[in-house]
């Protein structure tokens, strides 16, 4: 089994910052991209950010010079540092991993249950 459980959501206010965080655990060989998608009501889910193995980023151009996404490989970890939060960055947050569980495996996409964040003007 692997699991990914989010942390770090919670009530900000416009301009404030927050840092999620995002821990894989279970039966894992090794973690290829982890990112960062965001669904507010009524809305569909979409990217925020992602992050290869090789610690490239990917950023949506809203949130593109206001979070920075990082990892820790060691503690197979995502981490997404939000600033200059705005009241349209409010939605539950969802961590992804594509992860391998055994050598010779081809990577599969694990989500997390969300966390959410909410960001008042």
């Amino acid at each position: 089994q692997v699991q990914l459980v989010e942390s770090g959501g919670g009530l900000v206010q416009a301009g404030g910052s927050l840092r999620l965080s995002c821990a894989a655990s279970g039966s894992i060989y090794s973690i290829n991209a982890m990112g960062w998608y965001r669904q507010a009501p009524g809305k569909q889910r979409e990217l925020v950010a992602t992050i290869t193995s090789a610690d490239t980023p990917n950023y949506a151009d809203s949130v593109k010079g206001r979070f920075i996404i990082s990892r820790d490989n060691a503690k197979n970890t995502v981490y997404l540092q939000m600033n200059s939060l705005k009241p349209e960055d409010t939605a539950v947050y969802y961590c992804t991993a594509q992860i391998v569980r055994r050598l010779g495996l081809s990577p599969v996409v694990y989500w997390g249950r969300g966390t959410q964040v909410t960001v008042s003007s």
